[in-house]
């Protein structure tokens, strides 16, 4: 990637255009709203640009406005282009916006959501360089050029922008590719773009001839190629999407191995966007991350297994085909097993659960045991209640503690119980009603079943 050795300190402007209907999606949400990792794609562009401490974010807003405001909830200006008339004619919709700003303005797309900070950063070093270019513009060299524009440039000066539509055989033979991300002083961009026609084979107004109007008024045009071609890529359908979902994936998991974790399928492993894993951690086959999990160090965890919103501490283990919920933290040494499900619970240092365990809305104290099949019943159809079991009680196994309810430390709840009332410390809690016996009596039960069912078959 080339960049100049100026540092800017201009103030910064990101105009972000998200105006295209998305129709290759066929769906009802917004395209760049589609989630990778866990995250809106938009959200994934924003938070780079959030790395250079932008002044003013607008997002230009056609189809699906409504939507995008919700999503962005006054983190950035919404601008409306309708009729949409080309790239061109979108960014002048932030013109109101930005009155009066003279900074620098990046251009992005809300359907290019991988363009790293430094990425920006280098085109706007490069906005700064000696030669004083008037446009800066990101190019990158793909396996395939496809319907993709053209750079023409020489020694990283453009001589010529074209769409691929537009372009002649020799310029569709030119390998440099407009990402369409652009770098511009807002004291001219305005200007610039008033200048742009729409004599073109689409009718539009591209942005990219701002760069030929420029070159015409005897100015430089710069060029920036990204060394990632990744990062550049869009994303117009689902299909798409799974392939931008999976070249996340594949460089998030060679992350994490490289920082120390073992993936011991690593391609079955799936992370979210914020997803925090420490040193010496083992994930197996089948795990799956939502957002909001941290991972200390030294954690195992078994195949099959499904954790969004929780903290695990160093030393736990989870699973195999354990479900942990938001709001969840086990503490050192803790452990669920098979079958367990945690949300919004507390399992103390130590302590464990590990068979076919609901455990909602709980608070577990250090080295308590949680037997099979315990449930605690959180939920009266109304309001959601708490548990608090005591260190190192002992729930025996199939037992349902129903909330509001709490044991104490040390108590024991005897197996198959059901408990409503609070445990003292150190107390047994037995909750079952007395055995009936009568010996003999599934003798005679079977010797009149049999004898019915030879009389129902002799008709």
């Amino acid at each position: 990637m080339t960049t100049a050795m100026t540092d800017p300190a201009s103030p910064l402007a990101i105009v972000v255009l998200a105006a295209g209907k998305g129709t290759r999606m066929k769906s009802d949400l917004h395209k760049v709203l589609h989630p990778i990792a866990g995250r809106p794609m938009l959200m994934h562009l924003l938070a780079s640009a959030a790395e250079l401490a932008p002044q003013h974010q607008v997002v230009v807003a056609g189809h699906g406005r409504d939507q995008l405001e919700k999503a962005l909830a006054g983190a950035a200006t919404i601008a409306v282009q309708d009729p949409q008339l080309g790239t061109g004619h979108a960014v002048q919709q932030a013109e109101a916006a930005l009155a009066g700003f003279e900074g620098d303005v990046l251009i992005l797309y809300g359907d290019v959501p991988f363009v790293r900070a430094e990425t920006m950063r280098a085109m706007l070093e490069r906005l700064h360089g000696a030669d004083n270019p008037a446009v800066v513009v990101l190019g990158f060299e793909p396996a395939d050029t496809l319907q993709y524009g053209r750079v023409i440039a020489q020694n990283g000066v453009v001589a010529k922008m074209v769409e691929h539509k537009d372009a002649s055989e020799a310029e569709r033979a030119c390998r440099l590719c407009n990402s369409g991300l652009m770098a511009v002083r807002g004291s001219e961009l305005f200007g610039l773009l008033a200048r742009v026609g729409n004599d073109n084979a689409q009718g539009e107004y591209y942005l990219t001839d701002i760069v030929n109007v420029a070159n015409g008024d005897g100015r430089v045009c710069a060029v920036v190629v990204t060394d990632d071609a990744d990062e550049v890529m869009g994303i117009n359908s689902r299909g798409e999407l799974a392939i931008a979902e999976a070249r996340w994936q594949d460089k998030r998991r060679a992350a994490a191995m490289a920082d120390g974790a073992t993936l011991v399928a690593p391609e079955t492993v799936w992370f979210a966007w914020d997803t925090k894993v420490g040193r010496d951690v083992t994930i197996e086959q089948n795990v799956v991350f939502g957002p909001g999990v941290t991972v200390a160090d030294k954690v195992v965890i078994h195949a099959f297994s499904h954790i969004e919103g929780g903290s695990l501490h160093e030393g736990v283990s989870v699973g195999p085909f354990a479900r942990i919920r938001p709001g969840s933290v086990l503490e050192e040494g803790s452990r669920i097993g098979n079958f367990v499900e945690m949300k919004a619970t507390r399992l103390g240092k130590g302590a464990k659960a590990n068979h076919l365990t609901y455990l909602g809305d709980a608070d577990v104290g250090e080295s308590a045991n949680i037997g099979a099949g315990t449930i605690t019943c959180n939920y009266d159809g109304y309001f959601k209640h708490k548990t608090v079991i005591g260190a190192r009680a002992f729930i025996g196994s199939n037992s349902s503690l129903i909330a509001p309810i709490k044991i104490g430390a040390d108590a024991i709840v005897a197996a198959g119980s059901a408990v409503s009332r609070d445990v003292s410390d150190g107390e047994l809690r037995l909750v079952r009603a007395e055995q009936l016996i009568k010996p003999g009596w599934a003798d005679q039960f079977h010797d009149a079943m049999k004898k019915k069912k030879a009389d129902k078959a002799k008709g």
